[in-house]
């Protein structure tokens, strides 16, 4: 009866001291994700180093919780940082980069079309193929943030209403694995998105202003 509670106590606190590790990277992930995005709002190429920080924490971490897909996004985050902040640093001397742009409507209902077609194939490979949970939201969230992510780097003003979706749906998804930081950093990405719109557009109509 002692060796049950003794293997019993050890393996509760074999979880405890696990599970604050894992808060532990979660909470600096989030502080860097933070400081990314409030970078990025404000056009600074600065934002692509704390990304890089960043993602390669989440990196390790979805895929301690088996969400797959979500760590290879994470990985794919990591080199886009790069390519970001090449291409953020193309033709200016200061830190804002190249210009804010908007596509059109047409261009954007075949990106919506496309992804999500991919999203659907890529779903049903990981719910029959792998241990993935939650596998064609999971899917969803990986490429709409594949694709979004390319528009950020080539600043086109609405990938932030794409981020109010893939933010959405991600929050329901770590709130069912636990991650409970993240889900609140996502429930602020939010409102920091909305944001963000607002001030790339403004800095758009300003650049019209200036070329006129």
């Amino acid at each position: 009866m002692m060796d049950f509670w003794s293997a019993l106590l050890s393996t509760f606190n074999g979880a405890l001291i696990e599970a604050t590790a894992l808060t532990a990277w979660e909470a600096v992930a989030v502080t860097l994700a933070a400081a990314y995005l409030i970078l990025a709002m404000k056009g600074s190429i600065w934002c692509w180093f704390a990304a890089f920080a960043s993602t390669a924490i989440y990196t390790a971490l979805f895929w301690k919780v088996s969400l797959l897909m979500e760590s290879v996004l994470n990985v794919y985050y990591m080199a886009m940082a790069f390519y970001g902040l090449h291409q953020w640093s193309k033709g200016r001397t200061d830190d804002s980069g190249i210009e804010v742009v908007s596509w059109s409507l047409k261009r954007h209902v075949q990106l919506i079309l496309g992804t999500a077609s991919v999203s659907v194939i890529v779903g049903f490979l990981m719910s029959n193929y792998t241990q993935a949970s939650y596998a064609y939201l999971d899917a969803a969230t990986t490429c709409f943030a594949v694709m979004t992510t390319y528009l950020v780097t080539k600043k086109v003003l609405e990938n932030w209403l794409y981020w109010v979706v893939i933010d959405f749906v991600s929050i329901y998804l770590y709130l069912q694995k636990g991650l409970m930081l993240t889900s609140m950093l996502f429930i602020l990405y939010v409102g920091m998105a909305i944001a963000g719109y607002f001030l790339w557009r403004t800095a758009m109509r300003e650049q019209r202003v200036a070329s006129a």
